[in-house]
């Protein structure tokens, strides 16, 4: 895993320089038998940084908190090559003050954790999710202070529509307070819903992206097969197993048949190129107009290097486009754009 597997890009409008690949820590827990216990989250973190990446993305609510300690204790010796992002909002107990983008908890939050990861700022502190409890201008405020007070150098959201975004980037501007430069959105050949408002309003408002999901939980890998259950131990086999209709569902609703088509077409591709499906699905993600840079979450060293490989990878302009108009979905309109127009955003 070589550092010319990754480069570094400009966050939006900032000065910011993030890499190609950012590595996602939902995974990392502490314990035996977790997903991905703290000795294999700090290989991960080793071989990560030794291959070019500087972005570790985690969040408050991500495993109780214990992947924010995973990271604090991991990064301690190499914390000034590190970009180190983080979200808050998410719910931290049973109070109606602990969860929210309020100033009291965004607050708790941030402080909580500077203290997990043993550091004495944040390099990306981003919204984890829009809450409609609270004024925009006491959010845009708050995260304001923050970068004031040194405790914060970069402000961010994550899931905002267009709308929101557009909201809270004039409210900065109108408070003369610290804009957001960055957007994690879910984007991938099976989710590209992004593609029609969301990635001309960050272009428009000077947001970079740090996507996710670009693997759509191990469809895009080729993890799972067309009629044939879940592997024991998957993603989708856990979420079968959850005592929720909900999850049910969204496992129904991504084990399709077009979902599928497209699956095959990303296996078919990597056949022809020598790689991998998932290499291909991140080097598709990786290479559209707008996007700063992909979340990548492996579970093992192994998963790390085969995620890699999709930033080295540069697919050919036929390719890339053949796998654009087939991913495209039939009932899903992109700015009235034609199929052979909507590749670029």
């Amino acid at each position: 895993m070589g550092s010319q597997n990754v480069q570094q890009r400009r966050l939006g409008r900032s000065g910011l320089r993030v890499s190609s690949a950012t590595l996602g820590t939902m995974n990392f827990d502490s314990g035996p038998g977790t997903a991905c216990d703290e000795g294999e989250a700090r290989r991960i973190i080793d071989a990560y940084l030794d291959a070019g990446g500087n972005v570790i993305d985690t969040a408050d609510i991500y495993c109780g908190g214990r992947s924010e300690e995973i990271v604090g204790r991991a990064i301690t010796a190499r914390r000034d090559s590190v970009v180190l992002a983080t979200k808050g909002s998410g719910p931290l107990g049973e109070g109606p003050n602990d969860r929210g983008l309020s100033r009291m908890h965004l607050t708790r939050a941030l402080e909580a954790s500077l203290r997990r990861l043993r550091t004495d700022h944040v390099d990306l502190y981003q919204c984890h999710n829009w809450s409609g409890d609270t004024p925009v201008e006491e959010t845009m405020s708050t995260l304001d202070g923050f970068v004031r007070s040194g405790k914060v150098r970069y402000i961010g959201c994550s899931n905002y529509t267009a709308a929101q975004i557009v909201e809270c980037q004039l409210t900065s501007r109108h408070l003369g307070a610290t804009p957001f430069v960055s957007l994690q959105p879910h984007y991938s050949l099976l989710a590209r819903d992004i593609e029609a408002e969301i990635l001309p309003t960050c272009d428009r408002h000077g947001l970079g992206t740090l996507t996710y999901g670009a693997l759509a939980s191990g469809m895009l890998a080729g993890r799972y097969r067309r009629g044939a259950e879940p592997e024991e131990g998957s993603r989708m086999h856990r979420w079968l197993n959850l005592p929720h209709p909900a999850a049910v569902r969204w496992v129904g609703a991504m084990m399709t048949d077009r979902n599928f088509e497209v699956v095959d077409e990303v296996v078919q591709a990597a056949g022809k190129l020598g790689s991998t499906p998932a290499a291909v699905a991140i080097a598709w993600v990786a290479g559209r107009r707008g996007v700063s840079s992909v979340i990548v979450g492996p579970r093992s060293v192994d998963q790390l290097a085969d995620n890699l490989r999709g930033f080295a990878l540069e697919l050919p302009a036929e390719v890339a486009a053949h796998l654009e108009t087939v991913s495209v979905p039939a009932n899903q309109p992109i700015n009235g754009m034609p199929v052979a127009q909507r590749g670029a955003v």
